[in-house]
C-alpha cells in the first residue's frame, strides 16, 4: 500500500474517535474501537458528522499534524502487524513506514494513536 495518503477523523471534546487512511489509489480503511473494546479495521469511506448530545458534535474532516500518522505521509507502508488476545480479538495494529511506526490500540474503548 502506498501511503499518500488523505487522513481524516472524528472528533468530539474527549478526542479522536475514528480514523480513515485513504492510500493514493482511494482506498479506505476505517480504524476505530467496537464496544467489546476490539480495533476495528474496515474498508468504508468517512462518514458525515453527527450529534452526540451532552458529548457534544463529532465532525469529520481531513486532519494535518494533529495525529502521528501526519510524519509519514505520502510514504510506502512497509510492513504491517497486529496484536490480539483468543477471547478479545485484536487490540491493536502497528504500521511501519520508512522513518517510523504508528501503533492503532485500544484502550478502556477508545482508540489512541501514538508513533514510535
Amino acid at each position: 500500500m502506498v501511503a499518500s495518503w488523505r487522513l481524516y477523523g472524528a472528533e468530539a471534546p474527549s478526542g479522536p474517535l475514528d480514523v480513515w487512511l485513504i492510500d493514493s489509489e482511494k482506498t479506505a480503511t476505517h480504524v476505530t474501537t467496537g464496544s467489546d473494546w476490539c480495533l476495528i479495521l474496515e474498508a468504508s469511506a468517512p462518514s458525515e458528522g453527527y450529534d452526540m448530545a451532552e458529548w457534544g458534535r463529532v465532525e469529520v474532516a481531513p486532519i494535518g499534524s494533529e495525529t502521528p500518522f501526519a510524519d509519514h505521509l505520502g510514504e510506502t507502508v512497509r510492513a504491517v502487524s497486529e496484536e490480539g488476545a483468543p477471547d478479545t480479538g485484536r487490540l491493536a495494529l502497528e504500521i511501519t513506514f520508512d522513518s517510523g511506526r504508528v501503533r492503532c490500540e485500544t484502550w478502556s474503548g477508545n482508540l489512541h494513536l501514538s508513533s514510535k
